[in-house]
Formats: structure tokens, sequence, C-alpha cells
């Protein structure tokens, strides 16, 4: 099976991701092809770095011949806004020489605050870099009547949706895209307290980061990678100051997004991981913890705009090949009900499922003083248990709730779609070694066909497996 391990060591951002899919094997032909899909009119710049003595690749996003660089912080708006670079706005105020007379401050081209001269890319800050707003520097700078914001149109998560969906991208590719724009939708409707529809983004919704996860997610797909892996992430540390105040690192809306995620902060206080790097990576669903065994065939570095000394400012991607049946490991829990009755046990099994868990099985006991009871056990991934624990503890009546982790051996799944005179139906399909194990059609599918076929359901589910062995070619 084919394992792809991120080794997040100096954290993640959109152009560092694309850059160590270009080295791990992706032709930039497939980049290019799906930021032009987007009809942006945007397109991707790519030259060999150096970052503490190692190669890499940096990726620039184009708008035209100008660069759209994402900063980390996703700063967002309840109604659609931008905000104009200061040298914009030092202009229009009639104030076009606060870039000269004023050199410890410089706006950059397509972002939304203010960085120190030297910032470069948003990947990195200085432990005393200012994030201010136009007016706030216009304060500091002797020009009180520097406008905060210049409103243009920012887009909404159902644009951003709607663009993506118009593309002529593989479903796999607009699935994964679309994904993590949900969850940065949803952090920063968290973070603002606003329905996710009512969040207009001039951070997020910017050219830069909408090529960054459509591109990554091309990549992704080009690569057939069977099983994710990620390291914890390193997000740095430090304080950064932004329009709205002072933050410490990681800044709230990516703290949202890493929430159930292992983070550590090391080495350097600047800021790491950025909101689209967070977003790629949730998105990915990996498995966090160590590379597992693989035979490493490719390996690509992804550089961040930065080069401080003595610190690889890079994003590692590790693809290989796992010559055994897939392993990870996955929380097990377990309590024994004895006082609850059935339609809660229901109803927390299937809020369970809804939420993620990977299984939920009830099995039949004989307790204490010999009441019948049952055994509740919920299986899922590990960044879940501590959700999963709040669950059973509020909605059951346990006083208590068992928690191990333990190895799986899983084998390689794919999903085929066959026809049917009854209407098509999924087929999933298990192999080890590129041996076919187990095929079984999906039983909802076949459910939902043999209703509305009135046929019987084991019907439908023989003629989907007649169609699949019929395939003159395994999908």
């Amino acid at each position: 099976m084919k394992i792809g391990y991120l080794d997040c060591f100096a954290g993640v951002a959109g152009d560092m991701f694309l850059g160590a899919l270009i080295e791990a094997g992706v032709p930039l032909a497939v980049l290019q092809e799906a930021t032009a899909s987007l009809g942006l009119g945007a397109s991707l710049r790519v030259e060999t770095v150096d970052r503490s003595g190692i190669s890499c690749t940096k990726v620039h996003v184009m708008e035209g011949d100008r660069l759209a660089e994402e900063t980390e912080h996703s700063h967002t708006h309840e109604h659609p806004a931008t905000h104009l670079s200061g040298d914009d706005a030092a202009a229009k105020m009639g104030h076009p020489e606060l870039k000269v007379g004023h050199p410890e401050f410089q706006f950059q081209p397509k972002t939304q605050h203010l960085h120190k001269v030297g910032h470069g890319h948003s990947h990195d800050h200085e432990p005393s870099s200012s994030h201010l707003s136009a007016d706030e520097a216009g304060a500091k700078m002797g020009h009180p009547e520097l406008p905060t914001h210049t409103h243009v149109h920012g887009r909404s998560l159902t644009e951003i949706r709607a663009l993506i969906g118009a593309t002529a991208l593989a479903e796999p590719v607009k699935a994964l895209a679309l994904e993590a724009f949900e969850l940065l939708g949803q952090s920063e409707a968290k973070i603002h307290n606003v329905p996710v529809e009512a969040i207009h983004f001039h951070e997020v919704g910017a050219v830069d980061a909408i090529v960054d996860i459509v591109a990554a997610s091309a990549g992704v797909h080009h690569l057939k990678i069977g099983a994710w892996h990620c390291s914890p992430l390193n997000v740095g540390g430090g304080m950064v100051v932004c329009a709205h105040g002072t933050f410490p690192v990681p800044a709230p809306a990516t703290a949202d997004l890493l929430r159930g995620v292992p983070t550590y902060s090391a080495h350097v206080q600047k800021e790491l991981v950025t909101p689209t790097g967070a977003a790629l990576v949730r998105a990915l669903k990996p498995v966090f913890g160590p590379q597992p065994a693989m035979r490493v065939e490719a390996i690509g570095y992804g550089a961040g705009t930065r080069n401080p000394k003595d610190f690889p400012n890079v994003l590692r991607l590790s693809v290989g090949e796992s010559d055994d049946a897939a392993t990870d490991t996955v929380t097990v829990m377990e309590t024994a009900l004895d006082d609850l009755s059935p339609q809660v046990i229901a109803h927390v099994t299937e809020q369970a499922l809804a939420k993620g868990a990977l299984d939920v099985m009830l099995t039949p006991v004989v307790m204490k003083k010999g009441r019948p009871g049952t055994l509740l056990t919920l299986l899922c991934n590990p960044s879940d248990a501590t959700m999963f624990e709040g669950l059973l503890l509020s909605e059951t009546s346990t006083l208590g709730v068992r928690v191990r982790e333990e190895r799986r051996v899983v084998l390689e799944r794919r999903v085929v779609n066959v026809k049917t005179e009854y209407g098509d139906v999924r087929v999933k399909v298990g192999t080890r070694a590129g041996e076919e194990l187990n095929v079984a059609p999906e039983f909802e599918d076949c459910r939902a066909a043999a209703l509305k076929c009135d046929v019987p359901v084991k019907r439908v589910q023989q003629a989907a497996l007649a169609a699949y062995l019929q395939l003159g070619e395994r999908a």
C-alpha cells in the first residue's frame, strides 16, 4: 500500500505543501492545470532554493505578474471586505512617502496586515513582528487619518463552493478542497460567533489560499496515497500583533483548526502553521505519530519563504510502499451499562457514528448481582478520543469509561461503482499485496435500490457482485 508521511517539524503552509508534492513526484503540470481550472487568472512560479543547506522547492502563487502570498492569520469579516495594501492606502490618502519615510514598516502586496521590512512570506514571524491595521500604522507613523479598511468584495464560503464545483476537476479533488474550506469556515464562524454562511473571507478567500488548497488537492489525488500519516505539528511560538489585538501563537482560527491534533512548540519564536496548512492536514485525516514502517521511494522538501539561521524552514513529505497490510492505532472505549434504557443506548450509538466513530458495538453481558446489561464498545481515531469520552460520560449513566489504544491491521480498501439493472451500486474491495481478498456491495446502496425497484435486497447484492466480476479491468 502506498503511504504518505508529512514531517511537520517546521510547521506547514500551503506553499510548502505544494513544493513538497512537486519534489515527491507530482508533475508541475498537474498543479498548473488545477490552478488554471479555477479561472482566476492565477498561475504557479516554481524555483529551487536553499533552506539551511537543504535544496528544496519554493512555489509562488501569481496573479498575472504579481505575487499573491498567504498570510498567517485567517482574517475574516461577517461582510465582504478586504484591506488595501499600505502603499495603496497611503497614496489614496495623499501620503505616498510612508513607505520611504518610515523604513521600519512596509506593506506587503495583497495582504491585509502591515509587516516589518524583511518579513517576506507569512510562514514565520520574527518574534517582534507587528501585524497592524492601516489606521494603527498610520497613527504610529503620525498619519492617524489613514483608513482602517477600504472595502472590496471578498468571497463567501458559498461562492468558494460554487467556484470549485464549476471546475472540471475530478470529484475526489473537489471533495478534498471543499473539505478544507469547510473546516476553515467552521473555525472562523466559531471564532467570530456567527453562522458559517455569514463568513466572508478576504484572507482565506484570497486567490493564493484558493490556489494552494485546490492545487494541493489535485497533487494528493495524483499521488494516489492509500494512507496518510503525519508527525505532530510544530506550531512555533511567541506573540503576534494583529488588527484585533495581540495573540499567542497559534492565532485563534489556527488554534481551533488544530483541536485534537498533536502539536508542540519548539526551536523558534515564529508562527509556523498557517490556517491553510492546518486545514489541508485536517482534511487528509492522517494517522498522527512517528513514520510507519515503509520503503521510502520519494522525498519532497517544500520551502517556506524565510531562511532562518540553523533552522530548516521546510515541510518534508516521504512517499513509499508498505509490504504488509496497513496498520494504524485506534482508541478503544468500553463501558458496561445496566441501568440505561435501550432507546438511549441506540441514541448514543447513532450520535457516535454521526460524529465520526469508526465503529460502535453493543454486546449483551451479565453484570454483578446477575443483572443483564450492555457492554458498549466504541472505536475511534486517537485524535477524537477526548470528544467521545465526553459523549459517553454525558449521554449515558456510566460513572467511568475504560480507554486503551490498540494496533489495528486493515486491508487496503477501494470503492468501485458498478451499474446494475436496479441502479448504481458501490462495491467495497479489500486487497493485500495486490490480491483481492474481500468484495462486498455497499448494503445501503443495495437496500435503497431494492426499495425503489420492489425486489429482494439479496437480488440487488447478487447483481452488484456479478457486475463487478464482469468488469474487464479492476478500477
